[in-house]
């Protein structure tokens, strides 16, 4: 009999990532939305800029620290109930704050229950559906899926700005609760854990030989994930004794932890995370938080500036799309290193650029640099999956922890440069020579799993490839 998944058109993964796509794009839109009402609430409560930062800071840090907890949890739980609490986390959150009065309960709120929301939607997200749903094509779905991540939040800051301008912030909040509520349905109807659930197997895997029926297809798909789990295990730094402890022990905390312990013990895993620790400082943490302040001091208004910004997210598609087509092409670690050094480039000659009107000349940077913005995660997506098979999403999620912390570091950093020296400038040098540095890094990634600098010795390379 033909296999089930070659009379299926179009393959049911296309629809999971499509879901996945949606939700995506909410997360990146719902962790951003405080950034809007930073003006409203000082108005209103009379609280200091520094205080309402605050909860922005803790929801921008559990953005980060969640994801490779959230990785575990969609190993032991699934996708589908982790992405739907993920938005009920985030509904709840955004809804409460219309009842609030003391600032303390935005931190809890914004920060705490929408930082832990987004961040079970983060890009370990994208990792966890590319790993289990696509072989053919992983590298390009990678790069929308991401796309949709650094987008999202210049889709929705625009329009929650003009509600909470018109209808107030309370509309605003409770507009974000609606849409978190709406995509629930989608994600559990439609967004499936495994192939396997549904008969099938992953777009672009060779089906099981002589497959009689979509149930015998799926067992023996199933038997095949259970066989390459153990043989990624036992090629893991830490071996297959202590990776079997940890899922039989069922804690998916307990997970993160040893998957960290065990990628610490390799030089790549730190190479990765001082790379994507300097890739989050040069884009969220700098230019997406203090690109408009910084026009906007050398007279620019800061409507023409906010456009801007939103530029960089328009060719930032098309540059993350094709970063995930070569990463299915070109060794990832090269990618990265001319990544980070182009970037590194852009943000050396910016200064200058700077001026009361927009000149081509600064249009040249929002092009070259949105291209630029999130290419660096495809390639960081494919070197975890290839150096740490099982783990890689896992280990992802560490590594993006350090984006986000980067990301944190860098926006105090570059205010308080503003405040003491006036303007912006001594930023932007150090975060193209930090850039610099990612490139460096990135080159000396080990070339595949099992022959890392530093690290245990293993039986022999991991998979570059597990479905």
């Amino acid at each position: 009999m033909q296999d089930v998944t070659r009379r299926r058109w179009p393959h049911r993964a296309w629809a999971v990532a499509a879901v996945a796509f949606v939700a995506i794009i909410g997360a990146a839109g719902f962790r951003a939305t405080p950034g809007v009402l930073i003006t409203p609430l000082e108005a209103e409560f009379g609280w200091s800029r520094g205080t309402i930062s605050s909860a922005v800071s803790v929801n921008l840090v559990l953005y980060g620290l969640t994801a490779p907890f959230a990785a575990a949890l969609m190993d032991r739980l699934g996708m589908r109930r982790v992405v739907a609490c993920a938005l009920l986390l985030v509904a709840l959150g955004s809804g409460l704050t219309i009842f609030m009065t003391a600032s303390w309960q935005l931190v809890l709120c914004w920060g705490v229950l929408v930082g832990l929301g987004t961040g079970s939607m983060a890009l370990v997200f994208v990792a966890t559906v590319t790993d289990r749903w696509f072989v053919r094509h992983r590298g390009i779905v990678i790069g929308v899926l991401t796309a949709g991540g650094a987008t999202g939040q210049l889709i929705f800051l625009p329009v929650l700005a003009w509600i909470a301008e018109g209808p107030g912030w309370r509309t605003a909040a409770l507009v974000v609760a609606a849409a978190a509520l709406a995509v629930v349905p989608l994600v559990w109807l439609l967004l499936r854990d495994r192939p396997e659930e549904v008969g099938l197997t992953a777009l672009g895997a060779e089906p099981p030989a002589g497959a009689p029926s979509a149930t015998a297809t799926a067992t023996v798909a199933a038997s095949a994930t259970v066989a390459a789990s153990a043989t990624v295990a036992a090629s893991a730094p830490g071996g297959v004794t202590e990776a079997a402890e940890v899922r039989g022990s069922g804690g998916a905390a307990l997970r993160a932890i040893t998957v960290l312990r065990s990628a610490a013990r390799t030089r790549s895993f730190w190479y990765l995370v001082g790379g994507f620790a300097i890739c989050g400082a040069s884009t969220n943490g700098l230019v997406g938080t203090h690109f408009i302040p910084a026009a906007h001091d050398h007279g620019m208004p800061e409507t023409t500036a906010a456009g801007l910004l939103a530029l960089i997210g328009v060719f930032d598609i098309a540059g993350t799309v094709f970063s995930g087509w070569l990463s299915d092409r070109v060794d990832p670690r090269v990618l990265l290193g001319v990544y980070y050094a182009l970037r590194g480039a852009s943000l050396l000659v910016l200064p200058p650029l700077f001026a009361a009107t927009t000149e081509p000349s600064m249009l040249v940077f929002i092009i070259f640099y949105g291209l630029d913005w999130v290419a660096t995660v495809p390639p960081t997506v494919a070197l975890c999956r290839k150096l740490y098979g099982a783990d890689g999403s896992v280990v992802f999620g560490w590594v993006f922890a350090s984006h986000q912390i980067g990301a944190a570091i860098a926006a105090v950093a570059a205010g308080l440069t503003r405040d003491h020296l006036g303007h912006y400038d001594a930023a932007w040098y150090g975060a193209g020579l930090l850039c610099a540095l990612a490139a460096v890094m990135s080159l000396r990634v080990a070339a595949k799993g099992g022959s890392t600098p530093g690290a245990a010795t293993s039986p022999g390379p991991v998979p570059a490839t597990t479905s």
